[in-house]
């Protein structure tokens, strides 16, 4: 196996981003096992004749499927990083503070 040169800053990017790929992926798949028992325990506690399809049964589906569209705009959607972009340039007027003392 190849070794990288971990302080190259190709590589540090790269990590970064498969750490952003891996904590969306586990936010999904935490998303979709916990939203299929909430379903689960939704259908079996309905009342007779009860429709499944009421808001309160889908409230934290919709709810938590919005933060998770919010993950995956920031991990797939560069662009969208605004949050990245501020981090950096408030590293930078730090580091020009810190070299002005």
């Amino acid at each position: 196996m190849e070794k990288f040169d971990e302080n190259d800053i190709h590589y540090q990017q790269a990590k970064k981003q498969v750490e952003r790929l891996r904590g969306f992926y586990g936010h999904l798949f935490s998303y979709v096992g916990v939203n299929i028992m909430i379903a689960f325990f939704n259908y079996s506690n309905l009342a007779p004749n009860e429709s499944y399809f009421q808001f309160k049964n889908f409230f934290t589906a919709i709810f938590w499927g919005i933060g998770l569209l919010a993950h995956a705009l920031f991990v797939f959607l560069p662009r969208f990083d605004f949050a990245k972009r501020w981090e950096e340039k408030k590293i930078r007027e730090f580091m020009e503070k810190n070299k002005e003392e």
